[in-house]
C-alpha cells in the first residue's frame, strides 16, 4: 500500500508532465486528464476520446473505427493526427496501456499518452542546430590554429630568411651608399611585414593559449591593447585559473577579445575590470567597464557583438547576463562549466 507521500509525489508528476495523460474506459470515456492533455486537445473529464486519423482511415466508410494500439498490444506507439474539441487536428505521438480492470464492470481502463509531435520535432531540430553551430565554431577555430601555424612556421620563417639574405648582401656592398640606403628601406619594410604576419597569426590563434593556458594569453592580449589605447586601464583578477577544456579556453579568450574590442570602440571607458574565478565545477567571469553604457533595445546595440558572446556562452552550456545603463557602464556576468559533458 502506497504512503501518502508517495501518492502526493505521483500526483505532482501527473499534474506537471509535459505529455498529455488521459485515463479512459473501453468506450473511450475520459475518466481523468492532466493539464497538459487538456491544453493540447481541449478534451475534458466525462467527454470521449475521438479516434485518430490512422484508425479512421483504416476503418474506411463502412466499418466502425477501433483503436489500433489497443488491438495490437505489441505496437509501442503510433504517429498520427488526433482531432481536438477545438475542431482542428494535431500531430501527436501516442501510446496506450491497459492499467486497471474494474471488478464491478469487468471493463478494462486504459492510459493514453499523447506527445505534441510538432513541439517535440522543434526541440529536436533546435538541439541538432545547436550541435551544428558548435561543430562549425570548433572547425573554424581548428582552421585558425592551422593557418596561424602556417603563418608562423612557413611565411614567418621565409621572411626571416630573406632578412638574413639582405644582411649578407649588405656586407658585400659597403662602398655603395645609395644601395645601402635602399637595402635599409627594404629591411624596414620587411620588418613591418614580419610584424604584421606575427600579429595576424596571433589574432587567428595565439600559440600561448595551447602552450601556456588562458591566463598568460589574456594578460598578453591586455598588454597589446594597452599599448594601443594608453588611456584605458585594464585590471585582471584571477583565482584558481589553471588549465581546463581547450574548447572552454578558446571560447573564453574570444569572449574577452570581443568584449575588449567593443569597449575600446564604443564604450569610451577609462577602466575595465576582468574577474576570473574557477572552482571544481564552474568558471565565473565578470567584465565590467565604466563607460557610457547603452540601451540593449536600441538599434545601435545590435552591432556591439554581444550576440556573438551570448552564442559562445550558450554553446558551452553556460549562462550570460549583460547589464548596462546609460552613463553607468556595462557589466557582463558569465558562468560556464569548466569541462564539457563527456557525452557532448
Amino acid at each position: 500500500m502506497q504512503s501518502n507521500s508517495e501518492n502526493e509525489y505521483l500526483k505532482q508528476i501527473y499534474h506537471h508532465m509535459k505529455d498529455g495523460i488521459i485515463l479512459m474506459k473501453e468506450n473511450r470515456e475520459i475518466i481523468m486528464i492532466n493539464p497538459a492533455g487538456q491544453n493540447l486537445t481541449g478534451w475534458h473529464k466525462g467527454g470521449f476520446v475521438p479516434y485518430c486519423s490512422y484508425c479512421t482511415e483504416q476503418a474506411g466508410t463502412h466499418h466502425k473505427p477501433s483503436c489500433y494500439l489497443i488491438a495490437n498490444k505489441d505496437v509501442l506507439g503510433l504517429l498520427s493526427k488526433m482531432p481536438t474539441y477545438r475542431g482542428d487536428k494535431i500531430d501527436v505521438e501516442m501510446s496506450v496501456a491497459a492499467i486497471y480492470v474494474n471488478k464491478e464492470t469487468s471493463q478494462t481502463e486504459y492510459m493514453l499518452v499523447l506527445r505534441d509531435h510538432e513541439t517535440h520535432k522543434q526541440v529536436r531540430e533546435a538541439a541538432i542546430s545547436k550541435k551544428m553551430i558548435r561543430a562549425l565554431i570548433e572547425a573554424k577555430e581548428e582552421e585558425h590554429k592551422r593557418l596561424a601555424q602556417e603563418l608562423h612556421d612557413g611565411v614567418g620563417q621565409s621572411l626571416f630568411s630573406v632578412s638574413l639574405a639582405l644582411q649578407a648582401i649588405e656586407s658585400f656592398v659597403q662602398q655603395n651608399d645609395k644601395l645601402i640606403d635602399y637595402i635599409d628601406e627594404v629591411r624596414e619594410e620587411l620588418q613591418k611585414v614580419m610584424n604584421d604576419v606575427k600579429s595576424y597569426a596571433y589574432q587567428l590563434r595565439p600559440q600561448s593559449l595551447d602552450q601556456l593556458g588562458l591566463e598568460p594569453t589574456i594578460r598578453y592580449l591586455i598588454d597589446l591593447l594597452q599599448r594601443k589605447v594608453p588611456n584605458l586601464e585594464i585590471q585582471m583578477n584571477t583565482q584558481g585559473l589553471g588549465r581546463c577544456d581547450p574548447a572552454v579556453e578558446i571560447n573564453l579568450y574570444r569572449i574577452i577579445q570581443e568584449a575588449l574590442h567593443n569597449i575600446t570602440k564604443y564604450a569610451q571607458a577609462t577602466l575595465v575590470v576582468i574577474d576570473l574565478i574557477k572552482d571544481n565545477t564552474h568558471i565565473y567571469m565578470t567584465i565590467k567597464d565604466n563607460g557610457i553604457g547603452f540601451d540593449r533595445n536600441s538599434i545601435q546595440s545590435e552591432g556591439l557583438g554581444l550576440k556573438h558572446i551570448e552564442e559562445r556562452v550558450d554553446q558551452l552550456g553556460g549562462t550570460c547576463k549583460i547589464i548596462s545603463n546609460l552613463a553607468r557602464g556595462t557589466t557582463i556576468e558569465i558562468v560556464i562549466p569548466r569541462w564539457r559533458p563527456k557525452n557532448d
